[in-house]
């Protein structure tokens, strides 16, 4: 098998596909079988779809012989996280609860895609009901990092991640609760983007008026996620935040090589106390290249509540509500930190749970306000790197030889305030830590600037690029 092929930009498959330079079924199958020998190291996959993919490779090969049109993304091998349905097989959420859950239909998002013309490949594992940032569950076990399998890829979309970075399809779809598309995107070394709320529709979400769940795209390269988030993008009226106007175009002065008076706040750090220094080095690399691209970079100062304590009470007491149902038949065989989250989240009180949604409110408005000021809104992805493979979310991090709280009050924090305020904001690698672990960089916009944040990630990529570099996964 070809290794070149598996780390080959959809951007480029596509074209060579067109051309009928390379066979889909041929395409299709290295990736099916790289799954099959790299399944065992990281287990990236809750389930495989083999024989629907080989037969959807051999349409799509039948289509460019024939003449007929092809979409954008025609013959490209993708995986959808186990939190999306895919018609005819199970969307388990990581739980044995739902282990038999065979979905009737497609969500949104992956019949955009089929249209497009990708191929589903299979689905890539999650923690259970992807309630924390390390991939384990008591159904599919622990997912690890081709990186360094001794620690995690992330989570929630941590198979989507860690297939990606693997070259185990270069497409992948991710959700991002609290920062579950950007978390395992800087962990494993690639790019994704957690969109603007509603310009992916998520009809599948629990609470669609409330919701700070997104679809999106993770990807090695940013075209591909650009390509990927365009195919997805739109309207639906499943989602009523789709109905509300979608991405804008991109503004005419992104569309060069430079960010000459583009002005770009950076934020050190959110609610966490302490970042490690290599990951700082590494964040300061990137806002020297955005200087030597022509943009103004000035540290934002400003003191903002980031809304931590509120966060975290939105999100248990929503664990608590989806969890009190499940106690008493499925208790036993839930992850016990599913259940501690539940627990915290039942200690809190109705008063609590109505006042930590006005916060959000407050928060969202001091985001709007920095945008104010600058186009773009940048900080490191992660505190540190990856943490180990089956870490436990319940327990304090240590970033930098201290204690730090647990994941969203420090190796996270940069990432839940903006699914509470709906902005676009998007990982991409910013290098690598002296563990060998990557390290990631987060740019933030303003509602609806998601071409433009992918834009601004594209210079950087060009800047710094980190597409090259693979994984060496254990023989």
């Amino acid at each position: 098998m070809s290794e070149e092929l598996l780390f080959l930009p959809a951007t480029r498959a596509a074209a060579l596909i067109r051309r009928g330079e390379l066979s889909p079924v041929a395409y299709v199958g290295a990736v099916l079988d790289a799954i099959d020998r790299w399944q065992p190291a990281i287990n990236a996959y809750v389930a495989v779809t083999r024989e629907t993919a080989l037969a959807a490779a051999a349409e799509a090969e039948a289509a460019v012989a024939a003449g007929r049109p092809l979409g954008p993304l025609h013959g490209v091998p993708v995986s959808v996280k186990d939190l999306v349905d895919v018609a005819g097989v199970a969307t388990t959420h990581g739980s044995h609860v739902h282990a038999g859950n065979v979905a009737r239909a497609d969500a949104v998002a992956v019949q955009r895609l089929r249209a497009a013309g990708a191929v589903i490949v299979g689905k890539t594992t999650t923690p259970e009901f992807g309630h924390k940032g390390i991939t384990t569950s008591p159904l599919t076990g622990i997912t690890r990092n081709p990186w360094n399998v001794a620690h995690t890829p992330g989570g929630s979309s941590g198979g989507a991640a860690a297939a990606v970075a693997a070259g185990l399809a270069p497409l992948a779809v991710g959700t991002d609760g609290a920062g579950s598309i950007r978390g395992p995107s800087a962990s494993a070394g690639i790019a994704g983007l957690k969109p603007t709320r509603g310009a992916i529709p998520h009809e599948a979400a629990a609470d669609i008026f409330l919701n700070q769940s997104f679809i999106g795209p993770m990807t090695r390269t940013v075209a591909d996620a650009r390509l990927m988030f365009s195919v997805m993008a739109g309207p639906d009226p499943r989602d009523p935040w789709s109905m509300g106007g979608g991405p804008a175009p991109l503004p005419p002065d992104l569309q060069g090589a430079r960010l000459d008076g583009v002005r770009i706040g950076y934020v050190a750090r959110m609610a966490n106390p302490v970042v490690d220094p290599e990951v700082e080095a590494r964040t300061l690399d990137m806002l020297a290249a955005l200087r030597d691209l022509g943009a103004e970079v000035e540290e934002v100062t400003d003191a903002i509540d980031w809304i931590e304590p509120e966060g975290r009470i939105l999100y248990q007491t929503g664990i608590a509500a989806s969890v009190a149902a499940l106690r008493e038949r499925w208790g036993n065989r839930l992850d016990p930190t599913l259940i501690a989250f539940a627990d915290w989240g039942m200690q809190y009180s109705l008063l609590d749970r109505i006042r930590a949604e006005r916060a959000r409110t407050r928060l969202y408005q001091a985001v709007q306000a920095l945008f104010q000021r600058y186009r773009f809104i940048v900080s490191p992805t992660t505190a540190r790197t990856a943490l180990e493979a089956d870490f436990d979310a319940t327990k304090p991090v240590m970033v930098a030889g201290r204690e730090c709280g647990i994941t969203r009050q420090s190796w996270t924090a940069y990432q839940y305030p903006f699914n509470l305020t709906g902005n676009p904001a998007m990982s991409i690698p910013s290098g690598f830590a002296a563990d060998g672990l990557p390290t990631g960089f987060q740019i933030v916009g303003p509602w609806h600037s998601d071409y433009a944040v992918l834009r601004l990630a594209e210079l950087l990529e060009g800047a710094r690029p980190w597409a090259d570099r693979r994984p060496t996964l254990p023989a």
